[in-house]
């Protein structure tokens, strides 16, 4: 009888399964719009997977093994007036990374290492090792760490798409307690205008992120890492539910390049811009938010050879909208030195396009 029910059973969910394919290819066979199919394959797929994950234990165990604890330790000069000599002390701080290679490579962020003397790294299993400094980038506010231990445990820094809305899990070393997971959703992508950083493309989540969660792993509900925890808004000292984080695709970026070079190499245009805004536009005879304004051009720089001129609306590089000169500066920033590029520019009230290559953006000292 029970071998009957569950063929009965198969064969139900084989019919229903069958007919659902049907009406998504030929939905007028059921009285369905055409227009309804999006509608119908959605209900369809909400169908199937009714709830949500009541536990992200698997997405814990790929991510977690992964996220190292950092100690840090750097001294300092102290004068005393009631000794002859001045004395040393140390500072102890505590923090988190993520390993992103088999091969020891851990990112974190140039904060968290700054300064410091020795580099002590703790594995969720309990190893305890020392790392070195492969390379730092103050303006992203990461830094690269690498670690001789063996056998380890990485999450691949590949490109994971961050959605707003998604839910996310922040994993790091608050308040040095060791090792501590805590859930929420993305919040807002794309800020970039906090003024912390040079390049900023945060993602914001309301996951928990505390003092010591910085340069711990963000990861959406499949373990996968969506970014570098870096820091937490907060008016009282603890987390108020507005913390920030970079985005893999950048610390990738950043990660390769001083892996390569031991700096990072950025492409660089040589323009100063501010926003089209509703008065600039009304005074241009243009619709606001249509680019940016050009208001200087570095002399014999990459903008500059290419006849870009103050006062001109930048509307586009390589056919990509710019309404905004922080994510200008991210665009270009990624197009390796020496690589054609175009810029769509309004000037005039004509539409032009210009051809340019960039140049490697001028190393900043922090």
């Amino acid at each position: 009888m029970k071998k009957l029910l569950k063929s009965v059973g198969l064969s139900v969910l084989l019919g229903l399964v069958a007919a659902v394919t049907v009406l998504l290819i030929k939905p007028e066979l059921g009285g369905i719009p055409e227009l309804s199919r999006d509608r119908l394959f959605t209900r369809a797929m909400r169908a199937i997977s009714v709830t949500g994950p009541v536990s992200y234990r698997d997405a814990v165990e790929k991510a977690a093994p992964a996220v190292v604890s950092i100690a840090t330790s750097s001294s300092s000069q102290q004068s005393n007036a009631n000794l002859p000599l001045p004395q040393r002390t140390r500072n102890l701080l505590e923090g988190s990374g993520v390993i992103v290679d088999p091969q020891g490579y851990i990112l974190t962020n140039h904060h968290v290492i700054k300064d410091a003397d020795l580099l002590l790294i703790t594995l969720r299993d309990g190893r305890e090792g020392v790392a070195r400094v492969v390379g730092t980038d103050p303006e992203s506010d990461l830094a690269v760490l690498k670690t001789d231990l063996p056998e380890l445990p990485y999450l691949d820094p590949q490109d994971s798409e961050a959605e707003i809305g998604d839910v996310v899990l922040a994993i790091g070393n608050p308040f040095g307690l060791g090792q501590t997971v805590t859930m929420g959703i993305i919040s807002a992508t794309g800020r970039n205008d906090l003024q912390l950083n040079t390049y900023e493309d945060f993602i914001q989540t309301d996951a928990a992120i505390n003092i010591g969660n910085s340069g711990g792993a963000l990861v959406n509900a499949y373990g996968d890492l969506v970014g570098i925890s870096t820091l937490l808004f907060t008016r009282g000292g603890g987390s108020e539910g507005v913390g920030f984080v970079i985005p893999s695709s950048m610390a990738r970026f950043v990660m390769d390049s001083i892996i390569k070079h031991g700096r990072v190499i950025r492409g660089w245009l040589g323009i100063e811009s501010q926003p089209l805004s509703s008065a600039l536009a009304h005074a241009y005879g243009v619709n606001p938010n249509i680019g940016i304004v050009i208001t200087g051009v570095y002399a014999d720089g990459p903008a500059d050879r290419a006849g870009l001129r103050r006062g001109d609306i930048l509307t586009g590089v390589n056919g990509q909208s710019t309404r905004d000169g922080r994510k200008v500066m991210n665009m270009v920033a990624r197009i390796p030195p020496g690589q054609a590029m175009t810029m769509q520019v309004l000037r005039d009230g004509q539409r032009i396009e210009l051809t340019t290559q960039t140049a490697t953006r001028p190393t900043i000292v922090n």
